[in-house]
């Protein structure tokens, strides 16, 4: 009985945890049990995994109503491949967790960090997970609402307006994505995306289902940060509580980029949307000027988060140029990226969250010299900034790999030169970070380690855990590559 609704208790299961937080009102009480239902989520992702390898796919009617009338579940190898990523990373930094956030967020508040937190993993994985258009506009809207509030939490004065930001392009993005779907209803008479794209097939009015196309386009590269469509980001990394940036950076856009592959292989057609639209040549731009313009950025913050903030961009414009390439190899890319980078700088945040525990800031500037009386976290730090910048032997570097691999073999030889030139430009702005820790003078602050505090355990454990996985997928990556290029393989062949 359980096993045959795994799809559904995927969403409700944190859906249903999220007010017993409130009524809990009680931050211990709310952290354990936000552990205990991340846990379960990943559970469940493991054994839809299971069935999908034995299955190819599943479809689950919410309610026993059969689509178009009911909403659907669908879940394929793409599916439980950012399924397991998410619910990974919702584990870890749930368990890192508790001592950050009571370091950065209020007290009589932290119980409304994990009730939010848990809407938002709710949406996430409610996003992956279903075959309902419409559907997906509504988990869109509970994963972003949650967010605008999980940011204003945040001490910081600015988190605020940090949170207005992301709400304002947040709204502009889901009003085209919802007004896309209203022409795709339009059109096709059906919120089922199968359905959708079997009747788009034969519909006939196709400017519409253009403008449905550019209007998507255009929500979707909002809410997944493309440049130039990024400019909230930046503010709600840097002003949010430091394990919110942790979990945004590892979750939010590389989900947001799943549905915009789920949109071009599986509702419109990658013939329709690439060559039919040129639209590869857009995405093209969009890449190389996300890639350029955020390391350039970076190198001129002195916020350590803002810095990374930017080199997100960055790392964004990578997934997207792999897409663009509408090849195998460059789509199983962007995969790869998606894996990595979301393991990568999830571990970069939390190290950041860290030194904010200890020194109470992260200039770079305020920082000096700190590796000194902080040398294992700085370890860390270094090792994940390494794999940014794409050192052998770390996941970074076998995502730039195939990525290089990918507009070789796509004749772009072109990109091969961003992609190196971004990563001498990342061992500039990771320089200087690592320059002021371990080469500068250690600086006298106020805000100088306090050992009587102790030792962030379990935000430790997490860091190495993320470290390890960056080292561990750097070295053996026949799992997460090999899954890449099966995904990648059946979409094509669609």
């Amino acid at each position: 009985m359980i096993s045959s609704n795994l799809p559904a208790l995927q969403v409700v299961i944190p859906l249903l945890a999220a007010p017993l937080c409130i009524i809990l009102h009680n931050r211990v009480l709310a952290w354990l049990l936000t552990v205990l239902v991340t846990l379960s989520s990943l559970g469940i992702s493991c054994a839809l995994l299971n069935r999908v390898l034995i299955e190819d796919s599943i479809t689950y009617a919410m309610g026993g109503w059969i689509a178009p009338w009911g909403i659907e579940y669908y879940i394929d190898k793409l599916t439980t491949y950012m399924l397991l990523i998410i619910n990974a990373i919702a584990v870890l930094v749930s368990i890192g967790a508790r001592e950050s956030i009571e370091n950065e967020v209020a007290s009589d508040r932290i119980y409304l960090f994990y009730t939010t937190f848990l809407l938002n993993l709710t949406g996430l994985v409610g996003v992956i997970i279903t075959g309902d258009a419409f559907n997906l506009f509504v988990f869109i809207e509970i994963a972003s609402l949650s967010s605008y509030a999980i940011i204003s939490l945040g001490k910081n004065k600015y988190s605020l307006y940090a949170s207005l930001k992301y709400l304002i392009f947040g709204t502009i993005g889901a009003s085209f994505i919802l007004i896309s779907v209203g022409l795709l209803y339009a059109v096709t008479g059906t919120l089922n995306i199968a359905d959708i794209s079997q009747q788009l097939v034969h519909a006939e009015n196709t400017s519409t289902i253009t403008t449905a196309f550019v209007f998507f386009i255009i929500g979707v590269g909002i809410k997944a940060a493309i440049f130039p469509l990024h400019l909230w980001l930046p503010d709600s990394y840097t002003y949010s509580p430091s394990i919110v940036s942790a979990f945004l950076a590892g979750t939010t856009t590389k989900v947001f980029i799943y549905v915009l592959v789920r949109f071009i292989y599986s509702l419109y057609g990658y013939e329709y949307s690439f060559y039919i639209e040129s639209f590869n040549y857009l995405l093209m731009f969009a890449a190389c000027g996300a890639i350029l313009y955020g390391s350039f950025q970076a190198i001129k913050q002195d916020s350590i988060k803002r810095l990374l903030a930017y080199s997100s961009i960055s790392q964004i414009g990578y997934m997207i140029l792999g897409l663009a390439l509408i090849t195998e190899l460059g789509l199983a890319a962007s995969l790869i990226n998606i894996f990595n980078h979301a393991f990568i700088k999830t571990g970069l945040f939390l190290a950041v969250a860290v030194i904010i525990y200890y020194y109470k800031t992260d200039s770079i500037e305020n920082i000096s010299g700190m590796a000194k009386s902080s040398p294992f976290t700085f370890i860390l730090f270094l090792i994940s900034g390494l794999s940014i910048i794409g050192v052998p032997l770390t996941s970074g570097f076998i995502s730039k790999w195939y990525l290089i691999k990918a507009s070789i073999d796509a004749g772009y030889w072109f990109f091969v030169l961003i992609i190196v030139f971004s990563s001498v430009l990342a061992i500039i702005y990771i320089g200087r970070i690592i320059e002021s820790a371990y080469f500068k003078p250690e600086r006298k602050s106020t805000y100088m380690c306090d050992e009587s505090r102790g030792i962030p355990y379990l935000l430790f454990i997490s860091l190495c855990i993320f470290t390890f996985v960056n080292i561990y997928f750097g070295i053996e990556t026949t799992l997460n590559v090999d899954i890449a290029m099966k995904i990648s393989n059946d979409l094509m062949s669609r």
